[in-house]
């Protein structure tokens, strides 16, 4: 079992890296394997609706995008980290994520989903809202913890005062380490995977 860490801070080792650290310290306890994947700093272009990644399986971009997509079959839940801007995840975030699950498709069914926010002092809620919504339109189930997964501090010293917001990301820790297991138990059971309909489009304008 492996879990894909993404930190979407421009800052390698900054708040976010801390918080999430938290949650792959729970993770690695219980045997499940971590892995980090750091945006960078440099410019993410966002997508262009030219819809080739679906004739090509991957985004038409040759960049960390296109790179990550090729690697989604070895892992099994995801947890994605950013700061807040302005009350939402970091733009670049954004624009890498459009890209990655749009281009990632039925690749990303059935993994395991978090996120993670770090703020100076509000939008945390506001920014958890808007990346769980990548989740829950790619069939993936949202892992919970005891609280909105979020940590508050303006560096990393500070985030590691915030000891309820620790907390809450060793939960989140736990439990999806918890779930993973579950799920590889059912399918050692026999358990079978949901078997989807054909997606159904209904446009409102015609």
């Amino acid at each position: 079992m492996k879990v894909l860490l993404i930190n979407g801070s421009p800052n390698e080792h900054g708040c976010t890296f801390t918080a999430l650290s938290e949650v792959a310290g729970a993770l690695n306890r219980h045997g499940v394997e971590t892995e980090f994947f750091w945006i960078g700093k440099q410019a993410v272009h966002g997508c262009i609706a030219c819809y080739k990644c679906s004739e090509l399986g991957h985004c038409v971009f040759n960049d960390a995008v296109r790179a990550l997509t090729a690697r989604l079959d070895e892992f099994d839940g995801v947890v994605i980290g950013s700061p807040v801007y302005y009350a939402g995840p970091n733009g670049a975030l954004l624009a890498f994520l459009d890209r990655l699950f749009f281009s990632g498709g039925a690749r990303w069914f059935g993994k395991l989903g978090a996120a993670v926010v770090s703020c100076r002092r509000s939008g945390t809620t506001a920014s958890f809202d808007r990346l769980n919504k990548y989740f829950t339109i790619m069939n993936m189930p949202v892992v919970a913890s005891q609280y909105w997964n979020g940590v508050h501090g303006n560096n990393p010293e500070e985030v590691r005062q915030d000891l309820e917001g620790l907390q809450t990301m060793r939960t989140l820790g736990e439990n999806m380490a918890w779930l993973l297991k579950s799920i590889e138990a059912g399918k050692k059971s026999g358990v079978p995977a949901p078997e989807y309909e054909k997606h159904v489009f209904t446009n409102f304008i015609r």
